[in-house]
């Protein structure tokens, strides 16, 4: 095994990569949130983006319908992927061509998802023309609106259907880890199926939920591209508000923009400091 000197010098590229990109830019932004745009002229740091932040009532929107977003696709992703791993963990006719098929959105970019909800989902999309054909509405312009819309259907849908497989494939692995024999044991018991899943599989599972359900979650509260694509105008998701005020002509909005991300990296490195915190017991 190398040293600790060895291996610090071996890891040192790839650090030095991260710390650079990673902590730079990070530092950047700390810093232009802070009032610090020389090109601007304007030296002195302040938490005056910050107050004109938390002041703004669509900032507060923008915050609750990330959170829903975050929260809903969280829940159903972890949801269908317990069912399917519980149903793909055992043996049966056609079980390796559906294992593949379960994880073969794994490596579509999420841009090329959003796109392909917004060709099915929208009022003009695949479900609302063969709704239309079948005569379940009068033309497609009746069909429900599910992109563009308040409560943010269509970017859950999307994130429900791509980190599906992610938190599916992770709770696959941790049940062929676990295997049997546990089951078994209190089958002999007398536990009924339920009991064997409340008792016995759900604990050994928690660890893998709550990991891949936090990661989960951390992504889709920082996400930018599906909301951009699907969401509506306003109130739209923080990442979206971030990226207007930052593309906004007033460069005095870039302070407001990068305090808005700074807020978003802070809240999500202390969410998930606080759900690693709370399982952690449950974990020991």
């Amino acid at each position: 095994m190398p040293s600790p000197t060895r291996l610090l010098l071996m890891l040192a590229p790839a650090l030095a990569v991260v710390l650079l990109l990673f902590g730079g830019g990070l530092l950047l932004g700390v810093l232009q949130s802070l009032g610090y745009l020389p090109f601007l002229g304007q030296t002195t740091l302040s938490l005056a983006a910050y107050q004109a932040m938390f002041a703004r009532p669509a900032f507060w929107q923008s915050l609750l319908l990330t959170l829903w977003i975050g929260l809903a696709s969280t829940i159903l992703s972890t949801l269908l992927a317990l069912l399917c791993a519980l149903t793909l963990r055992h043996a049966f006719r056609g079980h390796r061509p559906v294992t593949f098929l379960f994880q073969l959105n794994i490596p579509i970019p999420h841009l090329v998802g959003a796109v392909g909800m917004l060709f099915l989902l929208s009022q003009s999309g695949f479900l609302a023309r063969l709704a239309h054909l079948v005569g379940l509405v009068q033309d497609p312009a009746g069909f429900p609106a599910l992109v563009y819309d308040p409560y943010a259907l269509g970017i859950i849908a999307e994130y429900v259907w791509k980190t599906t497989c992610f938190t599916g494939i992770i709770l696959l692995a941790a049940l062929q880890t676990i295997g049997h024999d546990y089951e078994d044991a209190a089958r002999t018991l007398g536990a009924g199926r339920w009991q064997r899943f409340r008792y016995v599989l759900l604990p050994l599972l928690q660890p893998a939920i709550l990991s891949s359900s936090v990661l989960v979650f951390a992504f889709t509260f920082g996400a930018f591209e599906v909301p951009y694509l699907l969401g509506q105008r306003f109130p739209s998701a923080l990442p979206v508000l971030a990226y207007r005020s930052y593309v906004d002509v007033d460069l005095n909005a870039r302070p407001e923009a990068m305090a808005i991300s700074v807020f978003i990296a802070a809240l999500s490195t202390l969410l998930i400091f606080i759900y690693m915190r709370l399982t952690r017991p449950n974990e020991r």
